[in-house]
């Protein structure tokens, strides 16, 4: 595991920890973050991970693009988008590992974005949610038009991005947005409980579980139907099939390695 110094890896109990690591600045993203994720995210799976836990040290989990750098934005902002953060962003949505997200105090930007690409985000009850591109004169970024409608329906998207309001921790659970809304003392302990049991669970259909997400929200109902029964022939062939279905007849706990 390479040296990072912007986030901060751990791995036990099959779970790789990823810790956003720049709280005297909200953990805003920077483009060696970005590449950092994506690099962590890379070496995971031959250390034996089989679940991600993305959290952040400090009071928010990110204020979203790190606008004071000490070169100065470029001209055409997208460029950054190009370079660093879509790639970044891509990979996390394209990982066969799933991916829970604990955040507390602001998710906003960009890092929301991030957190919502988790398959599922915990917050403590003290945390909000912010598209704050309108009031900065900028359009959501990090795939957030793509998200949100998906995750909330057009019109509560379009009052998150174009009215650049903060949301909290509960309504965004009652919206859907997020996946629990927990106190704010009990978000290490919960999101933690939750990486390691999705890491003791079959993996591999976990993994083909994911992909079907983020594939049929754009496809029609014949070709899901059709994805479905080529990640079934996968799921079928392995050996966490074979022992859920053993221990299924023995009446025992399964034993699932992932693969």
């Amino acid at each position: 595991m390479s040296d990072y110094s912007t986030i901060a890896v751990a791995v036990d109990q099959n779970v790789g920890t990823i810790t956003l690591n720049r709280p005297e600045r909200l953990n805003a993203l920077t483009p060696a973050m970005a590449g950092e994720i994506v690099d962590a995210l890379y070496a995971f799976p031959a250390l034996g991970v089989r679940a991600v836990l993305l959290n952040a040290a400090g009071k928010g989990f990110c204020s979203g693009t790190d606008l004071q750098t000490d070169d100065g934005l470029p001209e055409d902002v997208g460029e950054i988008l190009e370079h660093h953060y879509n790639p970044a962003m891509e990979k996390v949505m394209a990982s066969p590992l799933p991916m829970v997200a604990a955040v507390q105090g602001a998710c906003a930007g960009i890092g929301c974005s991030l957190a919502l690409a988790c398959d599922f985000v915990i917050a403590a009850e003290s945390a909000y949610f912010l598209q704050a591109f309108v009031n900065i004169g900028l359009i959501p970024d990090g795939g957030s038009t793509w998200l949100l409608p998906r995750l909330v329906g057009r019109a509560r998207a379009s009052e998150m991005m174009m009215l650049g309001e903060r949301i909290p921790a509960g309504k965004a659970e009652s919206w859907g947005l997020i996946f629990r809304a927990v106190a704010d003392e009990r978000l290490a302990d919960d999101a933690r409980a939750l990486a390691v049991r999705l890491a003791g669970m079959p993996t591999l259909s976990l993994g083909l579980i994911r992909k079907g997400i983020g594939t049929a929200v754009d496809s029609s109902f014949a070709d899901v139907l059709a994805m479905e029964r080529r990640h079934q022939r996968d799921a079928g062939r392995s050996a966490d099939f074979a022992e859920g279905v053993q221990a299924f007849l023995a009446k025992r706990p399964a034993r699932f390695e992932g693969r």
